[in-house]
């Protein structure tokens, strides 16, 4: 097998145009015949508007001898390819007859030799498909509603302000990501194949096949609320139980190693006596960057974790064709997608301010998870069609800094603290709703009273008011935020201009604690607990968070033999 980098082609070109080039490249005559797969497809804007897409593709050829003699010749940009394939992938046909009856009842007991997962967002679904795939018949709890339910409360709640505390844009089945862009791309490096196999996976689900090969894949939110109920319904039909609008309250681990939980129906707190009880020797706590009663709980308990580091700042609009012209130097027509953008500025004193999670096409969302507090997300469908681009502009802070502007002695929790009084103060800002300025407001300190919208229709998921919101940030944030922007409208003209409008807070950027944990995954003192994906600390984004399910769900199987090495 070969694999050819860098063909070149215009993007109208398609199939045949991309199957000529193969040929031309490894001097084919048209009697030999070839199969190919593309592996990478991606934009090069670098001489706009002359654009160009570029392609990776692996090729096999029909006669064996002919791979030999073109390898042997050396020919610019073509090597030998052997596809990674992660070791515990199975055949991804699915059982049929999937149905939502498959469906755990509330208060069904368990086997200690049963592994428990706190959390159904990529992490906890990838390690209880594993799992399950493996035969060992987990247990998955989930605060939130399923993700057809979950998404009728999520619209009345920006529809109605009725907020509910336990199934909202932040917990649910699928994770506070079943709300977002959907967006798959990570740094994670993976030489095992983890990352193939959850693409794949996302595919077989029913995410765009597109995803296997872009260089900036996404699923989006509409996609992606299916693709994670159908990953739910075979972890139920290999075994597995899935116990939706169920919360962990409480846990505590016997001098035998076995861990328990007491959980009670969501919105209930229960005395420890009391509720569902389960008990595990694996207990699996992948429980969102969101939840921070249960990092209290867990504190509380003795659980091992630290103050991390993370960013805060504003969601930025623009019209999606301003970025578009900037970037592609063009109007972008059918044959390429709304454009997208990656940021960084550094400030004076090293401090880093930088775009993330940006939603070409997308919504500003209310992504609220508790009364009286204000925060927002980013969130595209599939097309990408709302006409306004997204971005959160965000500051780095420490856990030093947060103890500095909060007047307090540095602790464990101290982040999440920052993270409550910025989305307090605006949520009192605009009276509950999403807060939003135009930029050169924000940055001239103009009288709320002349505060205007730009010239055309924000595309925000909630209620929204116009409101000065520079105020609610601790002033060397809100000069980050103005100085990144500033910087940014040498690459992207009108970046800072009269369309750039500002939304708050946007303070979920990541989890603000780390639980730690040893190489074998398992927390600190306490064997047989394994803090995993973004709320733990060890993620950020949907695959890498992923990845870190399935790697937490290995070292479960090593400790039953199963491994596959």
């Amino acid at each position: 097998m070969l694999r050819i980098s860098q063909l070149k082609l215009r993007p109208e070109e398609g199939e045949k145009a991309l199957e000529q080039a193969i040929r031309k490249t490894l001097h084919l005559k048209k009697e030999e015949a070839f199969s190919f797969e593309v592996l990478r497809h991606s934009i090069d804007a670098r001489k706009k508007p002359q654009l160009y897409a570029i392609w990776t593709v692996q090729v096999t050829l029909a006669d064996p001898q002919t791979e030999r003699k073109i390898l042997h010749a050396r020919l610019k940009n073509v090597e030998a390819f052997e596809p990674v394939c992660y070791r515990y992938a199975q055949s991804m046909e699915c059982l049929e007859n999937r149905s939502r009856g498959c469906l755990a009842k509330s208060g069904t007991g368990s086997s200690p030799d049963r592994p428990v997962i706190i959390g159904t967002g990529p992490a906890g679904l990838f390690c209880g498909l594993l799992l399950a795939r493996e035969g060992r018949r987990p247990i998955l709890i989930e605060r939130g509603q399923r993700a057809y339910e979950r998404e009728k409360t999520v619209r009345h709640f920006w529809a109605d302000d009725v907020l509910h505390p336990d199934s909202n844009v932040q917990f649910g089945e699928g994770g506070a990501g079943t709300f977002s862009d959907g967006k798959l791309n990570t740094g994670v490096k993976d030489p095992e194949g983890r990352i193939r196999f959850i693409l794949e996976t996302f595919v077989h689900f029913g995410a765009d096949p597109g995803i296997l090969y872009e260089a900036k894949p996404h699923v989006g939110t509409d996609v992606l609320r299916h693709v994670v109920s159908a990953m739910t319904d075979e972890i139920c039909q290999r075994g597995g139980e899935v116990h939706f609008e169920t919360r962990m309250d409480f846990l505590s681990r016997d001098a035998q190693g076995i861990w328990s939980i007491c959980c009670s129906p969501a919105g209930k707190l229960q005395e420890k006596e009391s509720g569902s009880r389960y008990s595990t020797r694996h207990l699996v706590l992948a429980i969102g960057h969101s939840s921070r009663d249960t990092f209290r709980m867990l504190k509380d308990a003795g659980i091992v974790m630290h103050a991390k580091p993370f960013a805060v700042g504003v969601r930025i609009q623009h019209p999606q064709h301003m970025i578009d012209q900037a970037l592609y130097g063009i109007h972008p027509g059918n044959r390429l997608p709304p454009s997208s953008y990656k940021l960084t500025h550094r400030l004076n004193g090293g401090r880093g301010v930088y775009s993330f999670c940006m939603c070409p096409g997308g919504y500003v969302v209310n992504a609220s998870s508790e009364e009286g507090c204000l925060a927002i997300n980013g969130m595209s469908y599939h097309n990408r069609a709302s006409g306004v681009a997204n971005s959160a502009i965000v500051v780095t802070i420490s856990p030093e800094e947060i103890a500095h502007f909060m007047g307090q002695q540095e602790h464990e929790l101290i982040g999440m603290e920052f993270q409550r009084k910025l989305e307090r103060d605006a949520f009192l800002l605009a009276g509950g709703a999403i807060p939003v300025e135009r930029f050169s407001d924000f940055a001239q300190g103009t009288d709320v009273d002349a505060h205007t919208l730009p010239d055309y229709e924000p595309a925000i998921c909630g209620h929204f008011q116009m409101a000065g919101i520079r105020g609610i940030y601790p002033e060397p944030i809100a000069r980050g935020i103005e100085e990144g922007i500033l910087s940014w409208e040498r690459q992207i003209e009108g970046f800072s201009g009269e369309n750039a409008l500002l939304c708050a807070a946007e303070s979920r950027t990541s989890s603000p604690v780390r639980i730690e944990r040893g190489p074998d995954f398992q927390a600190v003192r306490c064997p047989g607990l394994y803090p995993c994906g973004e709320g733990a600390g060890y993620a950020g984004g949907i695959t890498s968070a992923a990845v870190d399910g399935l790697k937490v769900a290995e070292q479960i199987l090593r400790a039953h033999g199963k491994s596959a090495d």
